[in-house]
């Protein structure tokens, strides 16, 4: 792997936003949730009930629990991953540090609202990390190894076990009022990091039948500035038919709709989602 390679714009510019995620992840973590007296998933959910318990902040723990996890990864995973999650575990760690007293910024005393908008940040923190091909570390590097070692290995139940341990030492520690908050915490966090990773990047696939698809590609060319593939169709009375493949960004689907049909109010138009499309004009991030 040569220097140009390495820091080049796009990794630089994964790197920042990813860095970017992990303060927002702290700054949800110690503004909302420790507040709160909440906890969160994964090691960043450890380091917060050690912090409880034993007045050490979060920080030094997921740092301390991460490195022989990081050791791990370099020996035995990618080394572009490795190098992600180092960086993403020095800078959450450090972040968890120096955010550690936002805590005493808010006056309000809303335990809900405390769990929202931990949720929410730290799920905007992830997401921004995740989508950029970044890792906080942690749970991340330990889905990886347990997936390299058993393929099979359903890795979602994996964090769904730890989470519920850390949920349950949290009850006894704080009761179970606290308790089922982490858990709508918890629960509004994987949403919106999802959101973040998929829908705001939402793309669709396209198949269009028309007899004027001449005209629609050159729409489609002049006007979207996309490229689309022509298939060769046959209807059931065996006439031939050409069908274009098409992939749009969510955002341009009303306006791409309206014109097609304006091109010919006939036309038939499948709309299919598309999980994830990269690559060709299409870049996976959400940025």
């Amino acid at each position: 792997m040569t220097f140009n390679t390495i820091f080049n714009k796009q990794n630089i510019k994964n790197t920042i936003l990813a860095i970017v995620g992990c303060l927002l992840s702290a700054i949800g973590v110690n503004m909302f949730l420790v507040n709160a007296k909440l906890f969160s998933g994964g090691v960043s959910g450890i380091a917060i009930l050690v912090q409880y318990a034993f007045k050490i902040p979060a920080g030094y723990t997921v740092l301390l629990v991460n490195i022989p996890l990081l050791a791990l990864s370099y020996k035995e995973l990618n080394k572009r991953f490795t190098v992600y999650s180092i960086i993403g575990t020095f800078s959450l760690s450090l972040f968890l540090v120096l955010t550690k007293n936002l805590s005493s910024i808010l006056t309000v005393h809303d335990t809900l609202l405390f769990c929202v908008y931990g949720g929410v940040i730290t799920g905007i923190g992830a997401g921004l990390a995740y989508s950029n091909h970044g890792s906080e570390g942690g749970m991340n590097i330990v889905v990886m190894l347990v997936k390299k070692k058993y393929d099979s290995f359903d890795v979602g139940q994996l964090g769904f076990i730890v989470n519920c341990i850390i949920v349950f030492i949290g009850m006894l520690l704080n009761g179970i009022t606290i308790a089922l908050y982490t858990l709508m915490s918890m629960y509004i966090a994987g949403f919106v990091t999802d959101k973040l990773i998929h829908g705001l990047s939402k793309k669709k696939v396209l198949l269009i039948i028309s007899d004027k698809e001449d005209e629609i590609c050159e729409y489609i060319a002049k006007h979207m500035h996309r490229e689309a593939t022509i298939l060769d169709g046959k209807s059931l009375t065996g006439s031939e038919r050409k069908i274009l493949y098409c992939i749009v960004h969510i955002s341009r689907l009303p306006e791409f709709k309206y014109s097609v049909k304006k091109i010919d109010k006939d036309a038939l138009i499948s709309i299919i989602d598309a999980a994830e499309v990269d690559g060709n004009g299409f870049d996976s991030s959400i940025l």
